[in-house]
Parts: C-alpha cells; structure tokens; sequence
C-alpha cells in the first residue's frame, strides 16, 4: 500500500481580508468565462468549412472537441484539487483556457484552431472547482446561495455568450472574439491569485491513479464520440456500434482497477452511496432537459418566418432574446438557497426539474409567439438554475470532505453525458422529421416535439429526484 503524506488541517480557516461579496463575484465570473468559450463557435459555426477551406464534418470539431475534452478533464481536476488543494487546480486550469484562446485566435488553419478548442474545454473543470471552493471558504449562512449562483454559470453564460459573440462577429471579426476570450481569462487569473483565499484543507500527496485518468478518458471518449456523430455514422454502422461496445468493455474494466486502487480517481464506493447515485441519476436527465431548450428554441426563432412557425429572427436578435434566460438562472440562485435550507436540496431539485417541465410545456403550446417563447424559456431557465444550484449540495453533502472536488466533478461529467445525448437525440428528431424550403432542408414544424420531449425528460429527473433521501444541510 504506497505512504500517504498528508497536511495537517488548521484549525481556523487561512482567509484573506476580501469579502465574502467579492470572492463569490470573482468565481462566478470565472465559471461564467468557462461557459462562454463553450457557445463562442455557434454564431459562425457554419462560416468555417469556408474559412478554412474544409468540410463540415471537419469543422465541426470546433464545438464536439470541448464537450470531450471538458468532459475528460473535469474529473482528473477535480482529484487533483483534493490532493493538491481547489485554489491551485483552479488556477491551473485556466492556463489551457488561456492559451487555447490565444491559439485559436491567431489559427492559420482549422487544426489549430481545434487543437486552441480541446485546451479550451478542459477549463470546464472551472465550475465544480469552484463550487467546491465556495463551500470551503464561505460563511455557511452564504454558501447555498453562492453555490446556487456558481453552479448556474454554466448557463448564464451560455445565454449571455450568443448576443455577445453574434455582436464582435458582426462589427469587429471572429478572431476578436478569442482575443476578448484571453483578455478575459488572464484578467480572472489574476483577480484569484490576488483575491481568492486558500482553504483550510487536509491535502494528500498519494500516488495519482494515471491508469484510473487514462480509463475513464478512453471510457468517456469512445461513448461521447458516439454518441456525438453516431447520427451521421449511422446508429447501426460498426463504427457506431465499436465505440459503444468499446465503451462498455473500457468502463466495466476501469471500475475493477478503481474499485481495488488505494487511491482511485473516482472513488466508486461513494458514487454507490444512495443520494449521491440518484443525485448522479438526476444529473443526466437534468443535463438532457437543459440542453435540449437550448437546441431547440434558438432554432425555431431562427427559421423564416415564410414556413409559418419559424420566426425569422437574425443570429444577434435571436441571441437578444435568449439573453433573458441567463438571467432568469441568476435571479433564483436566492430562491434556490432559500428553498434548500427551509425544505432541503432533494426539495429544490424536484422543484427545478417541474418547473423546467412547465417552462417546456408552455414552449410547445405557444410556438408560433416570440413573447412566449422569451418567457418560457426564461422559465425554463429558472428550473435549471434551482436544479444546478441543488445537485452540489446533494453531492457535497453526501461524500467525505477529502472527495468535494471530484466527486463534485463527476458529478458534472454526469450532466456533460446528458447534454451529449440530448444533443444527438434532437439532431436526430430535427433531422428524420424535415422539409425542403428555399433549396434547403430545415426542420419541419412536427420536428420541434422535441420540446415535449424535454418536458417529458424534466419530468422524469422530478421523479427520479423522489428517490433521494432527506440529509442535513452541512
């Protein structure tokens, strides 16, 4: 069994003389700037085959390779925060923010720019690091709400980034949008080095689990990349078919070496524990329902007005009119906490996933009318943040305090599979239910049942979520 060398835990927090109010900007702004690089692409995505004289296929990459490389390397992170300490890691991680947005911005050809990409996606890792960070070092009357709003940066700034990126598109150029992206990214390394305090933590140096890291990327790869272009390989190609085959065979063999390694990555007797399972569960589903409003609306308020359901709205208005759903997760992170020290975080979850539930519902009836559409999807949006902002607490308060990060990490590997799925399900309704229209093939009206089918997933996170059993708040 290999020593393990250990810190001893002081017995007060080291803590800085910055405010409570500050430290919990700093870090939300950080998961903010971690969100954004993920919808930077999308207000071009479909200028880069000419661009960089590619294919589409190839392009493509520049969105797929920081859902993989994100989703591989929040949990190496997060172990990584509990052995080395939060603060560290969290600095560390944005240096591949960093640098990737340089790279992207001065790319001469689209395999720089998806290499700039895959650096960018492991910044990711950002939110549950931070999560993990506030629950360490803030006053326990301030944690829930702190949480609640780090938790929903995930999408407020996948909200706000469309407008914002639409508009450096239009008035200054695509490169500008990678160089305000590093402007950014270096600003928030500097304000947590400067800022941020380092927690009281118990840090264990133990041998790090590399054949556990290289498992689950391989495990993780193979299911998302199926997932991701099995639409386009076919569902039952033997491409498709060999990565969910090898995914399966990976997996089953990384969980016999983490279930006998002293210091497993994941540890999965813990992710086993009830409340952490079903939180995990939630998760996927949550992540389904999440992303599948954020597919689908945009694209109704984008087709033309001249097929009778589309809207017509141009890229920048559309994104106008998303804005407000970003801001509809920030302005429950209150209510959430609220919610969750009065009734607890089990109650907050089912409360989210019910009113993701209405907001999708209201989305399907009252299609064909922009207003109604904005606010459902501000409701949408407000079920997300009470759901986000519940599952780390669930987590946190259901593993050992040495574990915060990555479990807390995994946990957000769960939902990074479910917007992966839902990504592939809704290409594949929108696809197989088309028109042609003006020379081009668009979704046709009966393609966006998607919607219910969101409502129909939001609904069975709410039930999944019942499961859960009532803890104390720690």
């Amino acid at each position: 069994m290999p020593t393990q060398a250990t810190s001893p835990l002081p017995s007060t927090p080291s803590r800085k003389t910055t405010s409570d109010t500050v430290i919990v900007a700093v870090l939300a702004a950080a998961g903010i700037t971690s969100s954004l690089t993920q919808t930077l692409v999308i207000p071009f995505i479909g200028q880069l085959p000419t661009l960089f004289h590619t294919q589409s296929s190839v392009s493509a990459w520049a969105v797929t390779v920081t859902l993989l490389t994100g989703a591989v390397g929040m949990p190496i992170l997060g172990k990584l925060a509990d052995s080395y300490g939060k603060r560290r890691m969290l600095l560390i991680a944005l240096v591949p923010l960093i640098v990737g947005s340089l790279v992207c911005a001065v790319a001469p050809n689209i395999a720089v720019l998806i290499t700039g990409r895959a650096l960018q996606g492991i910044a990711t890792g950002m939110v549950p690091l931070g999560i993990s960070l506030l629950h360490d070092i803030l006053p326990k009357d301030k944690v829930g709400t702190a949480i609640a709003l780090m938790s929903s940066s995930m999408g407020i700034g996948g909200a706000l980034g469309l407008p914002a990126a639409a508009a450096v598109i239009e008035y200054i150029n695509w490169r500008g949008l990678f160089m305000a992206d590093f402007a950014i990214a270096l600003a928030i390394a500097v304000l947590i080095a400067v800022l941020i305090p380092a927690p009281a933590e118990q840090k264990s140096y133990d041998i790090f689990d590399f054949v556990g890291a290289i498992g689950l990327g391989v495990a993780l790869l193979c299911l998302l990349l199926a997932i991701i272009d099995g639409g386009a390989w076919g569902w039952g190609s033997p491409e498709t078919i060999g990565l969910f085959i090898a995914a399966l065979i990976v997996t089953l063999a990384w969980g016999y070496w983490e279930l006998r390694h002293t210091n497993p990555l994941v540890d999965l007797r813990t992710t086993r524990k009830h409340n952490v399972l079903f939180t995990n569960i939630a998760s996927i589903f949550i992540g389904f329902a999440m992303y599948s409003q954020s597919l689908l609306l945009p694209q109704l308020m984008q087709l033309p007005a001249a097929t009778g359901y589309g809207l017509g709205l141009s890229m920048l208005e559309m994104g106008l009119c998303m804005a407000p759903s970003g801001l509809g997760m920030m302005a429950v992170s209150s209510l959430g906490a609220r919610i969750t020290k009065s009734r607890g975080a089990k109650t907050t979850l089912i409360c989210g996933a019910l009113v993701m539930a209405v907001g999708y519902a209201c989305a399907a009836l009252l299609m064909h009318s922009l207003v109604a559409l904005v606010v459902s999807s501000v409701i949408g949006s407000m079920g997300t943040g009470l759901a986000f902002g519940a599952m780390p607490t669930l987590i946190m308060n259901g593993v050992p305090a040495n574990e915060k990060a990555s479990a807390n990490s995994f946990n957000t590997v769960m939902r990074s599979i479910g917007t992966s799925v839902s990504s592939a399900v809704i290409a594949m309704i929108l696809a197989g239910m088309s028109v042609h229209f003006g020379g081009a093939t668009i979704p046709s009206q009966s393609g966006f049942v998607g919607l219910l089918i969101g409502c129909f997933v939001a609904v069975v996170a709410a039930a999944i979520s019942l499961n859960i059993r009532h803890t104390k708040q720690s």
